[in-house]
């Protein structure tokens, strides 16, 4: 209760107007104009006059030509060990008096007659204006600022000094109020004495200028997490020149052969990339773009990104700049409690200035009570779902725009939210269930018969087809037989053991009748199918006839060698014609075989 009423008490005294008692006693200004950027300090003596209340805050004021334009103020308080600590600034408003206005909140209430060191920083964008606005590739580039001599404040300023940095010594005009000293590319004004309360007065001047006058139009920045240890990162970026618009036609002769030609533009700048960047692509819509030279150092990744084209004024640019960062590095976790520390904006080049940013982060499915925690104001859009492989409700996505970014910009956001460690599963479990559907879909399948009617034809043919492998079967186990009984014949020429060949032959002729029954019965099945098979199985049984009886002839020669009854050659001889007879019978029922 108590804090609501002080901060009640101090909104009146805002509204009110100025602390009349609070005074400027030195003011001392510093304009940085060397870039494309207006960056104006101010070193401030706050003093609180005697015999009037404590303060506990103070007012800064906006020169009305530059509001539109700030992209930062902050301010800081000096102690007496020279430290600094950043106090806390909230706009408001002051009665009677338009612009824009911000309460600073002291670290301590000012005493009456003392004094404090407060240090204010402001940065400008777009406020140097192109003079000439159009310039051939051979000129060099001026522009103009317009501001004030004097420190704007609500407060009596009792003496201030001015100092504006240029970018070169080449000065076309600057007003000269006080007598301004210049020394090369500074320029100093002052002291000025006694000076009242919203006091202006126009400084203008009018310089040489080529620095590069880089402006992101448009940045697109996605953060994907994967609670699986990867942070994808892509940033797609929109660049404009926007310094003087070239006049003429573009000389890339004259570009590449005098120095100064062309100076103002830009052909090449580093992007500073986290330390831990790894698989950095850079490219356009045409696709990779091969001028880029990445440079790892110890606290950082350095990336000269040149473009297909030098910039001049006016022209733009548009390209696409990817990296992964390891997640333990930036994700932090307590239980289900997890905590994304990441930079909302990051370095693109030196001194950038960045109109339009949106930033996408893509959380993993199941993230819930999203929490963001941000060290400056940023626009939040609505939350949306964004769906990838293996999703099945959507990863939600936080959707930021913030608008003219400078790099003090370039600060952590901190996104909290719950997540479950059960739903890591989910992926894996999917995967492994969309195997197990396929492989029971492709079973049940070819197991099922999915015609309509009964086809008798095709019947007949499988019934064909399983009746000819079975004699192809008995066939080849058949003519196994003959090559066992040549084994028993060889074996009587050896050992001369008559009863070793009879029972070779019994057992031929037995197992030989079965075999040769079977193929009958099967021959008999093929004729009631009506298959014209029938007929080459009953060759086979004529041929197989006639290989028995070369095997059973070489068999009695065999017994009559033995016997002393037959010579030696004349055996040789006429089991070779026999061998010769029996290859050309079963040549010719494999032949059959095959045609089956």
């Amino acid at each position: 209760m108590a804090g609501l009423l002080c901060h009640l008490l101090l909104l009146c005294l805002a509204a009110a107007g100025a602390n009349s008692d609070l005074v400027l006693e030195e003011v001392r200004r510093s304009l940085d104009l060397s870039t494309h950027l207006a960056k104006i300090s101010a070193e401030l003596s706050l003093g609180n006059a005697p015999g009037g209340a404590a303060a506990s805050t103070f007012l800064l004021a906006l020169e009305p030509g530059l509001e539109p334009r700030l992209a930062h103020l902050g301010v800081q308080v000096k102690g007496e060990e020279e430290e600094e600590n950043t106090l806390e600034v909230k706009e408001t408003k002051v009665k009677g008096k338009s612009g824009k206005f911000f309460s600073v909140k002291l670290p301590s209430p000012l005493a009456p007659g003392a004094k404090v060191r407060v240090s204010v920083e402001m940065v400008f964008t777009h406020v140097l204006q192109p003079y000439p606005t159009h310039i051939t590739q051979s000129e060099k580039q001026f522009v103009v600022f317009e501001g004030n001599h004097y420190f704007y404040s609500p407060y009596i300023t009792k003496t201030q000094t001015t100092r504006v940095k240029l970018a070169s010594r080449n000065v076309e005009s600057y007003t000269k109020l006080g007598n301004p000293s210049r020394t090369e590319d500074t320029i100093e004004y002052g002291p000025f004495k006694d000076i009242p309360p919203y006091s202006q007065d126009t400084l203008k001047v009018h310089y040489e200028n080529n620095s590069p006058f880089l402006t992101i139009t448009s940045m697109t920045r996605v953060i994907e997490v994967s609670h699986w240890g990867n942070i994808a990162v892509e940033e797609t970026v929109d660049l404009k020149h926007t310094g003087a618009v070239l006049k003429g036609p573009f000389s890339r002769y004259d570009y590449q052969r005098q120095p100064d030609s062309g100076i103002s533009s830009v052909k090449s700048f580093k992007t500073i990339l986290p330390a831990a960047a790894q698989d950095v692509y850079y490219r356009d819509e045409i696709g990779n773009i091969s001028t880029s030279h990445l440079l790892v150092l110890d606290d950082s990744v350095e990336m000269e990104i040149r473009p297909r084209f030098p910039l001049f004024g006016g022209w733009k640019t548009h390209y696409i700049i990817g990296y992964n960062l390891p997640s333990y590095e930036y994700l932090y976790n307590l239980g289900d409690q997890y905590a994304l520390k990441m930079r909302f904006v990051d370095h693109v080049f030196d001194e950038q200035v960045t109109d339009s940013l949106t930033v996408k982060i893509v959380l993993p499915e199941g993230a819930k009570n999203i929490h963001v925690d941000s060290p400056y104001e940023i626009n939040r859009a609505s939350d949306e779902l964004h769906y990838t492989y293996l999703d099945t409700f959507g990863r939600p996505v936080i959707v930021a725009h913030k608008s003219n970014l400078v790099e003090q910009h370039i600060q952590d956001i901190v996104v909290h939210y719950t997540f479950n460690k059960i739903l890591m599963l989910q992926e894996p479990l999917l995967v492994v269930g969309a195997f197990y559907i396929l492989f029971f879909t492709v079973i049940v399948y070819v197991r099922l018969d999915f015609s309509i009617t009964k086809d008798p034809a095709a019947e007949a043919r499988m019934k064909v087809a399983c009746i000819t492998e079975q004699v192809l079967t008995l066939v080849n186990k058949r003519l196994g037989l003959y090559r066992h009984f040549d084994e028993a014949v060889n074996k009587y020429k050896q050992s001369r053991d008559i009863s070793t060949l009879n029972s070779g032959k019994k057992a031929l002729e037995m197992e030989h009748k079965a075999l040769t029954s079977e193929i009958a019965s099967l021959q008999s099945k093929l004729k009631t199918e009506g298959s014209d098979l029938c007929d080459k199985v009953s060759e086979i049984q004529k041929l197989d006839g006639q290989v028995k009886e070369l095997v059973l002839k070489s068999s009695v020669e065999a017994e009559r060698l033995v016997a002393g009854k037959l010579k030696k050659d004349t055996y040789i001889e006429n089991e070779k014609m026999h061998s010769n007879k029996r290859q050309d019978l079963v040549s010719k029922i494999d032949n059959i075989l095959d045609a089956l």
